[in-house]
């Protein structure tokens, strides 16, 4: 399904109330992470924080492109992020890494809560997917944006921090490839691996 036809100005598909909760919800978020998070405001560099404040562009805007390639982008880490949290919630058993945080008593608990947005960000998605319907334009933009974010996240964070895997995978580089090799490498697995089996599924469905 095409991007929705370009409607009256007076009409609107998405509720005031809930583009009015979001912006609140992302008021209280962006200076608490930029303050408590571990990178400060590099932070911000993760997929998913892009992610989660370009949708709140795209609920403002009514924008089918934006609200596309975010979710070329994050769903299925998202989905896996969610798999982990709530098995390791449910049952004690880690089975990833990616949410681990939110069980490390050292962080303060406000800054975990304010995590679980990755627990609505993507229902929220898909259903303004649903609304506005997919721009086929989102994977070609979402590469774009990766060509773009990976090698600036490599130049500006510590591999301590190790924002969107840039500086190794669990702490680790492949087959001891360098710094650049691998990076080089994760500007292709991203697309490939994760953007083109999202694209491919989101077009199919919608």
């Amino acid at each position: 399904m095409a991007a929705r036809s370009e409607k009256p100005s007076y009409m609107t598909m998405i509720p005031l109330w809930l583009k009015i909760a979001y912006t609140l919800f992302l008021c209280v978020l962006v200076p608490a992470y930029w303050r408590m998070a571990d990178a400060g405001p590099r932070n911000f560099l993760w997929f998913s924080d892009i992610a989660l404040l370009a949708t709140g562009a795209a609920l403002w805007l009514e924008n089918s492109l934006i609200v596309s390639t975010m979710a070329v982008g994050v769903l299925l880490p998202e989905i896996f992020w969610n798999v982990g949290f709530f098995v390791r919630l449910t049952t004690g058993r880690s089975i990833t890494n990616l949410s681990e945080y939110m069980f490390e008593s050292r962080r303060p608990l406000f800054s975990r809560l304010l995590s679980l947005f990755h627990v609505f960000l993507p229902p929220l998605m898909v259903w303004l997917i649903y609304v506005l319907g997919y721009d086929e334009r989102a994977f070609v933009a979402m590469v774009l944006v990766s060509l773009i974010v990976l090698p600036v996240t490599y130049a500006v964070t510590e591999p301590k921090h190790n924002i969107n895997w840039v500086h190794g995978w669990e702490g680790k580089r492949p087959w001891g490839l360098s710094p650049r090799a691998y990076l080089a490498l994760l500007m292709i697995a991203f697309p490939v691996v994760v953007f083109l089996p999202t694209h491919l599924l989101l077009r199919a469905i919608f």
